[in-house]
């Protein structure tokens, strides 16, 4: 039996050099921090010190999260809604839902 479904489709986004450059950066950044809280956690350090950390992380992951969505909505879903793809309002808003529990 065959279907038509696109389930294993992967989709693919062209960004800038400037926007690829920035998120790159922003992750190599949040990958050092990460790398930082494993050597505190061998290091025996304190609890509060590496959690300290660790909420860096996930403010810097908040940040990150935040540029790429800007940039998804003012190109992928801007685009989308040019081209008559209304669908992609629903997979916007299917994504906050998600990012807001």
């Amino acid at each position: 039996m065959s279907c038509d479904c696109n389930v294993d489709e992967i989709k693919h986004k062209l960004r800038n050099l400037d926007e690829r450059k920035d998120l790159i950066t922003r992750l190599n950044r949040i990958e050092g921090q990460v790398r930082g809280v494993k050597a505190m956690v061998e290091d025996d350090r304190y609890c509060v010190d590496i959690l300290t950390q660790v909420s860096a992380i996930q403010a810097a992951l908040g940040s990150f999260s935040k540029e790429l969505l800007s940039h998804h909505i003012k190109t992928c879903v801007s685009d989308d809604i040019r081209d008559g793809r209304e669908e992609s309002v629903d997979e916007l808003c299917e994504l906050l839902k998600k990012l807001m529990k």
